[in-house]
């Protein structure tokens, strides 16, 4: 039998950014997929270098709007590491809640969108209403809905007054009540567990050969998460536990999502009850230059690790920047979890990993504008900087 190309993308309606899936199918099966990138490449990286280090903060936020927070975290944990500074517990409790709360908005807007594209829109109007809340509470706290601007070397920009915590938590017991009619709603519904369960099926050693990462890794029984594994911020001042799950198809998850948002709620709670115990603690720690260096910044985004490479030369600009966001390592594994699957299942599989296309892409090739001619195809870009990096290594050997 011949096989039929389905392209899913670069524009539909199951994606919210611009990225190509080729599925080769032989009838309604999927025997392969090719993912084909580069669309909505923004020159994050390189811009970078043109940034001064505070400004770079408000750069990395807008990688991606629904991780708009661990971006900026996992930078900050680079640039603290080059400059050796220790932030004030305050500072920890408040960037852990930013995080924990961008955790509760993210996973909720995924259960929305994962019941909208499994045609159960109750699910998504829900998700949706109920992530309201946690938006306002953004607001409140940061004076934005997204792209919050909290962030700095050496802690954070502005404080939560201790009495805004009343609010916060009659807010945090509104959502936790809502949460837990959502999960009922998911984890009950004999549909959704018809529509996910054996379905896009990734095991423990798919995840480690393909290096998935987040609810991803966790829904497959790989209890890995950058906050316990390398700990930051108030992470080992709270207690919470990782979710993993073991069947590894689109409803483990849901499921490890739905779970992971119980535990978003203690750890906020715990870091109120920590602003309260220290009601006049510092929030930042001056930091007046950052020496020549290199510095490596993890942080546990809701989708899984982002990374962070600074190398830094002593002038107030990074000198490379690298970034690698979970979705890049995610995104792989559809080659697995897709084959196999009919047409109407692998597109649930591809959306079960909650990819984020804007935060993968790659220069696929440099050309003149104004010509059209092709100066670098992307084998040369990759040479280039295999030669960039090489030319790094040489001069840290010489600093030794």
């Amino acid at each position: 039998m011949s096989k039929t190309i389905i392209p899913i993308g670069p524009y539909h309606p199951l994606q919210e950014e611009p990225e190509l899936f080729k599925l080769y199918c032989e009838g309604e099966i999927v025997k392969d997929v090719q993912w084909v990138t580069g669309y909505n490449h923004r020159g994050i990286e390189k811009l970078s270098e043109s940034k001064t280090f505070d400004q770079v903060f408000f750069l990395v936020e807008r990688i991606c709007g629904i991780c708009s927070t661990s971006h900026p975290f996992a930078f900050a944990n680079a640039m603290e590491e080059i400059a050796k500074v220790e932030i004030p517990d305050r500072a920890k409790y408040i960037r852990s809640i930013i995080g924990e709360l961008e955790r509760l908005h993210s996973h909720l807007l995924w259960v929305g969108l994962a019941g909208h594209f499994l045609g159960y829109n109750t699910v998504f109007m829900w998700a949706w209403k109920y992530r309201e809340p946690v938006l306002d509470l953004f607001e409140l706290i940061t004076g934005n809905r997204n792209s919050y601007a909290m962030f700095k070397i050496g802690g954070v920009r502005r404080d939560i007054e201790n009495d805004k915590i009343p609010r916060i938590r009659e807010v945090l017991s509104t959502i936790k009540k809502k949460t837990d009619l959502l999960t009922g709603a998911v984890m009950d519904d004999p549909v959704i567990h018809a529509r996910t369960k054996g379905v896009g099926i990734l095991t423990k050693e798919d995840i480690k050969a393909y290096g998935a990462l987040g609810p991803t890794a966790r829904a497959s029984g790989v209890a890995i998460d950058v906050r316990k594994d390398d700990p930051y911020a108030a992470y080992p001042l709270v207690n919470w536990k990782v979710i993993t799950a073991e069947a590894g198809d689109v409803f483990a998850k849901a499921e490890v999502r739905l779970l992971e948002m119980y535990e978003s709620i203690s750890i906020i709670e715990q870091c109120l009850d920590g602003l309260l115990k220290e009601p006049e603690g510092e929030i930042e720690v001056q930091v007046r230059e950052v020496p020549a260096g290199i510095g490596t910044g993890r942080a546990e985004a809701p989708r899984g690790e982002v990374f962070h490479f600074v190398k830094t030369d002593g002038s107030n600009y990074p000198e490379r920047h690298k970034i690698r966001a979970p979705s890049y390592m995610n995104i792989a594994t559809f080659k697995k979890s897709c084959v196999g699957q009919t047409i109407s299942d692998a597109t649930i599989a591809l959306a079960a990993v909650d990819p984020c296309y804007c935060c993968t892409e790659r220069m696929a090739y440099a050309y003149d504008h104004h010509s059209g001619e092709k100066i670098l195809d992307g084998q040369q870009l990759v040479e280039l900087g295999q030669k960039r990096t090489e030319e790094i290594r040489q001069q840290l050997n010489k600093r030794k």
